[in-house]
């Protein structure tokens, strides 16, 4: 069952000026949250704002003694509510609801795990690489952006062992262009026998042609998909998903509940 408590903002760091991830003390939705999930936070108590916005899990945050003490959220600052979320201050109380949703499917050592992210996409690989890390598994990921300076947390990847294949609009890191070019060139290079599993995260643009990718090189393909949510308990139905049903036809699905995290193959993208 999900968990809400008044989480207290342990910190709050800016990473530039629209992009920041806030600490919150959740140490009990810490405990149950698998890599993948999310949580339903206001950025403020009483109306304004009224409703709540889903953020993914981005890490789990633990003590020197290594207990557990909450969680941290990476956002952008948009509207009102993440505005309010890019001032907060340490001390401050936003209601915090979750764990919330389906996580992601984690593959054994005998697969590669390859992340795609785009953005704040990179929210929930973060609990991600540290689970394939503990399992043996080798990771990449696929990091894009408009410029490097929106390239976050690499240090953090790298000392998981991953592998970064970096891309950013304006040519300023890693290659110039759309990040699914890399991944669609590399899918091409490995060995047939190579088993691969895709997870992304990011805009919806950015999974369309993630998912086209691996539907080319017959690769499994879970994507992490972003929607305006109300409630994030099934009850508001704005946040579903066209996807094949069982008898071949499409239905729409709320990804809150059948999601975030849902097989690419299964979706129509449009």
């Amino acid at each position: 069952m999900p968990i809400d408590v008044a989480a207290e903002v342990i910190a709050n760091h800016p990473l530039s000026a629209d992009y920041n991830v806030v600490a919150l003390a959740a140490p009990a939705i810490a405990a149950a949250t698998a890599p993948g999930q999310f949580v339903m936070v206001k950025a403020a108590a009483g109306l304004d704002p009224l409703l709540r916005r889903p953020f993914s899990v981005f890490e789990i945050l633990r003590d020197s003694s290594g207990t557990l003490t909450g969680i941290s959220i990476l956002s952008k600052r948009i509207g009102p509510s993440t505005t309010q979320i890019y001032h907060a201050r340490p001390g401050d109380r936003m209601p915090c609801l979750g764990p919330l949703g389906r996580p992601f499917s984690i593959v054994e050592p005998s697969s590669e795990a390859w992340m795609v992210a785009g953005g704040v996409g990179l929210a929930p690989f973060a609990t991600l690489a540290e689970t394939l890390r503990a399992r043996g598994v080798r990771t990449r990921l696929f990091y894009g952006a408009r410029t490097g300076a929106e390239l976050f947390y690499l240090d953090l990847f790298r000392g998981l062992g991953v592998e970064l294949v970096l891309t950013t609009e304006d040519g300023s890191a890693g290659e110039r262009g759309r990040v699914t070019a890399p991944l669609d060139r590399l899918l091409a290079g490995r060995p047939p026998a190579a088993a691969v599993m895709i997870y992304a995260c990011g805009p919806e643009g950015m999974l369309a042609a993630t998912a086209k990718v691996a539907a080319v090189h017959r690769c499994p393909c879970q994507v992490s998909v972003e929607r305006i949510m109300g409630c994030g308990l099934g009850g508001c139905y704005s946040c579903v998903v066209p996807m094949r049903g069982e008898d071949g036809q499409f239905h729409h699905v709320r990804s809150c509940l059948a999601g975030p995290v849902l097989p690419a193959e299964q979706i129509r993208w449009e």
